[in-house]
């Protein structure tokens, strides 16, 4: 999997010209995500790692080339504009991202390491295309709350215990992690420019907003049932 993603990033980079930073970058992205993996499998609640983990890895190695893309501002290369090519590895990875939960539920391969590794490549993605949205003028540095509510929830759990307890599944978070995926998309496509991004994004950050307000204050009531 690892060497298949690194001759698809050199690919891309001579595709595009965009020079060996950002395959480098991607690759080194793609084997920290890896190693957090690897380094999870001994909590595995089964013997295989599983197909939906798979997939989930192969979503990892398409948001790890956008990511480098994004972070070195390298979506124009010499040879023409990257981003298209990196919208469609986003929508893909977007459709993966219905898959693979259906395999690990098809295949009795449920697993906490499949759902937390699921959920962290989604933040991350997430994470990636607010700062696009940022960098082509879409929207204001606002926008990047988008993708670091989840990072700002991890780090409040260290301050407040309580939201470490699990969530139950929920549709209406999966369903609004896909819009805030679409919308960003949706912003950086060239045709569509403030105000109108404005509006796309700043609807997508109170969706998400109230996603995460629900999910704490369910926590908070659950604190005080358990109390």
């Amino acid at each position: 999997m690892y060497i298949v993603s690194l001759a698809a990033y050199a690919a891309l980079a001579r595709k595009f010209a965009t020079g060996p930073t950002t395959p480098i970058v991607a690759a080194l992205m793609l084997i920290a995500i890896f190693g957090i993996v690897v380094r999870a499998l001994d909590g595995h609640e089964h013997p295989r790692f599983g197909s939906a983990n798979a997939i989930t890895a192969v979503r990892a190695a398409m948001v790890s080339f956008f990511a480098g893309a994004v972070l070195l501002a390298e979506l124009e290369g010499a040879n023409g504009s990257l981003l298209p090519v990196l919208i469609i590895l986003v929508v893909i990875a977007l459709v993966l991202d219905g898959l693979d939960g259906h395999l690990a539920r098809r295949t009795g391969l449920q697993s906490s390491l499949g759902t937390r590794f699921d959920m962290e490549v989604d933040a991350l993605l997430i994470l990636m295309l607010s700062l696009a949205a940022f960098l082509f003028g879409k929207a204001g540095g606002w926008v990047l709350a988008i993708g670091l509510m989840r990072y700002g929830f991890v780090l409040a759990q260290i301050v407040l215990p309580f939201l470490n307890a699990p969530l139950p599944p929920s549709f209406r978070r999966k369903l609004i992690c896909v819009v805030q995926v679409g919308a960003l998309c949706l912003i950086l496509a060239p045709m569509i420019a403030p105000p109108v991004s404005t509006t796309i994004a700043a609807s997508a950050l109170l969706l998400i907003t109230y996603s995460f307000g629900v999910d704490v204050i369910y926590l908070f009531r659950e604190r005080h049932r358990s109390a």
